[in-house]
């Protein structure tokens, strides 16, 4: 009965083993112990997860591709159901699939069946919705449980990226651990020493927990809904003088977890009857071109690709040739830093509240443990260095230090 901790992601999935050998992270997809929180359904037949997933769809097999399955915990879309092929799933039916998959993975690797499980969780999965939050972790449990585990609990994932982060300290420390990842950002003030790490209970070495539902995919979106969408129409006039185009299938678009819902088929008979009444006709035939083909993942992951390019360069083209020959979208730094200026300003009123909460003063914090991708994003990161500008800076391993620290404290909590 072998236990594991499980980082189940908004883009990124890791699941640590725990053994004889020591703790390490399974080997997922391939030689890659992260696989992308992402499935493929084909017409028929066996889906496609992680990486297989998103090569399906980029070459273009019929399907249909999901990503993003984590934002719906804590949402009414949980128990919708969705066409999927031939049938339909509810969206909790398609993160048990997925999961599944992953779980049977590790198993495979390990020879054992995991039966107990440490699962991450954020500090929040719903903003300002305690009952949320809750029906969150219960859906969360509830799958992990449908999936073949039989022990599950939770600890929250800047506390996990702080256990990994505490295997390696040589002195005690105060350290603000901050988790960016695809859909939130999470904040622990954690008191952190190689004496305190062989101690099963840990609840007063946490200062202050934080978090908000802010992560990679908010940027996404606000850098498509700035600079991509417009290029499709949006903020386009109608004919009819005062009048814009309807905004509702450009923020859809530009939404991973909403993109499916403009492929029913009831969206291209409105934009044909849109045409008509618009001044841009053109910029409508973008759009609906993008809908009909369902390439709405594809202009997602090109947005994806161009913010993440922008951590190291300092201007780049989009290619949206397959769109309309010729056409390219020019992005920067500076749009990213105009079109993400009030994310990264949440997340650094998250990070003052969270330093308050914990009653340290910016100048109290030793280290600054950075993981989750998102922290490579200049935004991102320039405001958590503002909350504690004499911290060292720490770089966490950006995809695995979660799952690492989740499967230190399963060892703790199952060994």
């Amino acid at each position: 009965m072998a236990a594991c901790g499980l980082d189940f992601g908004t883009s990124n999935t890791t699941l640590g083993l725990t053994g004889a050998g020591g703790l390490a992270l399974a080997r997922l997809e391939g030689e890659a112990v992260t696989i992308p929180s992402a499935i493929f359904f084909p017409p028929a037949g066996d889906e496609a997860i992680g990486r297989a997933a998103m090569t399906a769809y980029v070459e273009g097999h019929p399907g249909r591709l999901m990503r993003s399955l984590k934002s719906v915990l804590g949402s009414s879309l949980l128990d919708e159901t969705t066409p999927v092929g031939r049938r339909r799933l509810s969206f909790r039916a398609v993160i048990a699939r997925y999961l599944g998959a992953v779980k049977a993975r590790a198993e495979e690797q390990t020879g054992d069946a995991l039966t107990r499980v440490v699962h991450g969780r954020p500090v929040h999965f719903v903003d300002g919705d305690p009952d949320g939050d809750r029906r969150a972790e219960e859906a969360l449990a509830g799958i992990a449980r449908e999936v073949g585990f039989r022990d599950v609990s939770f600890q929250y994932e800047p506390i996990a990226a702080a256990l990994d982060y505490e295997r390696g300290l040589a002195r005690e420390e105060v350290a603000l651990i901050a988790d960016i990842g695809g859909g939130t950002s999470d904040f622990s003030v954690v008191r952190l020493s190689p004496e305190r790490h062989r101690a099963v209970e840990r609840a007063g070495d946490i200062l202050a927990n934080d978090g908000v539902r802010i992560g990679g995919t908010d940027f996404d979106r606000t850098l498509s809904v700035g600079e991509v969408m417009p290029l499709l129409g949006l903020g386009s006039p109608m004919r009819r003088p005062g009048l814009d185009v309807p905004s509702s299938y450009y923020h859809d678009l530009a939404t991973w977890s909403q993109i499916n819902r403009l492929y029913d088929g009831r969206t291209l008979r409105e934009l044909r009857s849109l045409r008509r009444d618009v001044a841009r006709p053109d910029l409508i035939d973008r759009l609906a071109a993008v809908i009909e083909a369902e390439r709405g993942h594809t202009l997602a992951m090109e947005v994806e690709d161009a913010k993440i390019a922008l951590s190291e360069v300092d201007r780049i083209g989009l290619p949206l040739g397959w769109v309309e020959p010729g056409l390219t979208a020019e992005i920067g730094r500076p749009e990213l830093a105009r079109h993400t200026a009030d994310l990264a300003r949440r997340i650094g009123a998250c990070i003052a509240r969270c330093l308050r909460e914990a009653g340290v003063a910016p100048g109290g914090i030793d280290a600054l443990f950075l993981t989750g991708g998102s922290t490579r994003l200049a935004p991102v990161r320039a405001a958590i260095l503002a909350a504690a500008p004499e911290a060292r800076v720490v770089e966490g391993d950006t995809f695995g230090s979660v799952g690492l620290g989740l499967t230190v404290e399963a060892a703790r909590r199952y060994g």
